[in-house]
C-alpha cells in the first residue's frame, strides 16, 4: 500500500492526514503551531503516522499548505490553502460549489468547480472579525468556552445586534451589553450574526452558490452553522473534523503528484 500526506501549517494548528492509494484517510493529527512552524510540522507529521500504522518512509509524496507551508520538512512542494480546501472539500462532498472556511485568524469563500478545480475566491486575513480569534476572544470575555457559545446561541429565544466590526470595539460592546442585563444567549446569537453577516457579504462577491460546505474550526459551532442555514436558505455539509478539510487537499494534491 503506498500512502500520500498533507500537512496544513496554520497560525494556530497544524493539521496533518495520511491518505493511502484508495483516497481513504489512515491517520491524521491536529497540533497547536506555536512559535516554530518546522518542530510543529514534524511532531503533527509523526503522530499522523504512527496513527496511520506507517512509517515515514512509507510516504510517496509530501505537499504542504497554510501560512507555514514553506517550513514542512521533505514537502515535495507548497501549494495555496485556497487549492487544498477546494480540493478537500469537493472529495468529501462531491456536489459542493461553494466552500465557508473559517479559520482561527482568517476567513475564506472559494467557488468550486469539477475535480476541485478554484473557480474564484475571496479572503479576508487582515482583520480577527469575522474569524474564530474573534469568537476565541468574545468567550473568554464572558469567561465561556467556544463549546458553550453554540450551545447557549441554539437557546436563545432572540438576539441582541452587536453593532462593532472590530473585535476590541466588540468586546467593549459585550461588557455593556452584560452590565446592562441583556441575556447571555441572545448576546452570543447576536455575535454569532455579526460573523455570518460578514461573510456572508463574501459569498455575495463571488456569486451564491450551493451546495456549501463549511470548513476550519468555526464549522464546529453548531449556532454559526445553524445561522449560516437560515441566511443561505440550505443547511451547509460539515465533514466530522472541519479542521482536517485543507490537510486532507494537500493529501489528495500529493497523491496526483506522486501518480
Amino acid at each position: 500500500m503506498t500512502y500520500y500526506m498533507g500537512v496544513d501549517v496554520g497560525s494556530l494548528s497544524t493539521d496533518v492526514v495520511v491518505i493511502d492509494e484508495n483516497a481513504k484517510i489512515a491517520g491524521s493529527a491536529i497540533t497547536m503551531t506555536g512559535a516554530n512552524s518546522t518542530r510543529a510540522a514534524e511532531s503533527a507529521m509523526g503522530q499522523a503516522a504512527e496513527q496511520a500504522g506507517v512509517s515515514m518512509d512509507q510516504i510517496a509524496c509530501i505537499i504542504g499548505t497554510g501560512y507555514g507551508r514553506t517550513a514542512v520538512p521533505a514537502a515535495k512542494k507548497a501549494v495555496t490553502e485556497i487549492s487544498c480546501h477546494a480540493m478537500g472539500a469537493r472529495h468529501l462532498f462531491p456536489h459542493c460549489h461553494t466552500v465557508i472556511d473559517i479559520g482561527g485568524q482568517d476567513s475564506k469563500v472559494i467557488r468550486v468547480g469539477t475535480g476541485g478545480k478554484v473557480l474564484n475566491f475571496t479572503m479576508n486575513d487582515k482583520c480577527a472579525a469575522g474569524t474564530g480569534r474573534f469568537l476565541e476572544v468574545m468567550a473568554a470575555k464572558l469567561e465561556l468556552t467556544l463549546e458553550d457559545l453554540g450551545k447557549l446561541s441554539l437557546s436563545a429565544q432572540g438576539e441582541v445586534a452587536i453593532s462593532s466590526v472590530c473585535t476590541v470595539f466588540a468586546e467593549s460592546e459585550i461588557v455593556s451589553l452584560v452590565a446592562r442585563n441583556h441575556s447571555l444567549a441572545e448576546i452570543i446569537k447576536g455575535l454569532h450574526r455579526s460573523v455570518v453577516n460578514r461573510i456572508m457579504s463574501m459569498v455575495r462577491s463571488v456569486g451564491p452558490a450551493g451546495p456549501y460546505t463549511m470548513s476550519g474550526g468555526v464549522a464546529k459551532n453548531q449556532g454559526v452553522v445553524a445561522l449560516f442555514a437560515e441566511s443561505l436558505g440550505e443547511i451547509p455539509s460539515v465533514p466530522d473534523d472541519p479542521q482536517l478539510v485543507g490537510a486532507l487537499g494537500a493529501a489528495l494534491i500529493a497523491k496526483q503528484n506522486a501518480e
